[in-house]
């Protein structure tokens, strides 16, 4: 494997979108988001202002899992398809390139520019609030940036899987919307109703293995348990093993999540 040759491949998905200003856009995005959110997240309780930042960080999660995962999905899901659709792809191929370092490039390029606005983003908001940010609480907050960008990662992965099982970009644009109504939406409805169903008789045991299911429950449930407040704030305290809660697991986690779509998306487009 070439890592020059993925390198060429990453620099010039990374450019594209850089060119195209994706990056900078996203970023300001976030960055007024979490603006927004520090000062009028407490507005329904009758007051405005920064208050707390394990406030703030309960009320991003909540954007994060809708917010992310969507453009991840929207950045990756033509990245394949959309070359292959419009006949660069097999121009690509004809060069000696593999197609795995196809596959890495592509992904090292996007991947760069979620980073790069997602980090950017929430630490321009970060810059602008530390005034009135104890310092370990930045450290909280630097980790909620991190958790926020392996969120992005994983649903750039499955973006990419998408992509190259698609037959065209429609497919794979309906393939990305229900990927994201189901992980976003839908599967903890389903785990709730079935629980409610059985009167948490034989889900109540397996509720937290099962989130594990489900990255964007991973990282709510990573967010809450690293802060007592927020903790205390979903009440979900005594419904996750310690054990299993540990930030060290659940990056664990986010990570395999990262890697196996990946895989996946790399064996298809070899055979």
């Amino acid at each position: 494997m070439d890592f020059r040759q993925i390198g060429i491949v990453a620099g010039k998905e990374f450019q594209d979108r850089i060119r195209n200003r994706w990056v900078l856009a996203v970023a300001l995005v976030f960055t007024v988001f979490a603006l927004v959110i520090a000062y009028f997240g407490s507005a329904q309780q009758g007051s405005v202002g920064f208050h707390s930042i394990d406030v703030t960080i309960a009320s991003l999660v909540s954007l994060v899992i809708y917010l992310i995962p969507l453009i991840a999905l929207i950045l990756g899901f033509d990245a394949i398809v959309g070359e292959r659709e419009r006949g660069s792809l097999e121009l690509l191929l004809t060069l000696p390139i593999t197609r795995r370092e196809v596959i890495l490039g592509k992904y090292a390029g996007l991947a760069g520019a979620l980073t790069f606005s997602t980090l950017a983003g929430f630490g321009a908001a970060g810059l602008i609030l530390s005034p009135q940010i104890r310092l370990d609480a930045l450290f909280h907050y630097a980790g909620f940036m991190v958790s926020a960008l392996l969120l992005g990662l994983t649903f750039l992965s499955l973006a990419l899987m998408l992509s190259v099982f698609a037959s065209d970009r429609t497919r794979a644009s309906g393939l990305a919307i229900a990927t994201w109504f189901f992980f976003v939406l839908v599967f903890d409805m389903i785990i709730l109703g079935a629980l409610v169903l059985t009167a948490g008789e034989y889900g109540g045991a397996v509720f937290p293995y099962l989130l594990l299911l489900n990255p964007a429950d991973v990282f709510r449930v990573l967010n809450i348990f690293s802060l007592d407040e927020v903790r205390t704030l979903y009440g979900l305290a005594t419904v996750f093993p310690e054990a299993l809660s540990h930030p060290a697991t659940l990056g664990g986690v986010m990570l395999a999540w990262i890697v196996g779509p990946l895989a996946v998306a790399i064996w298809r487009f070899e055979r």
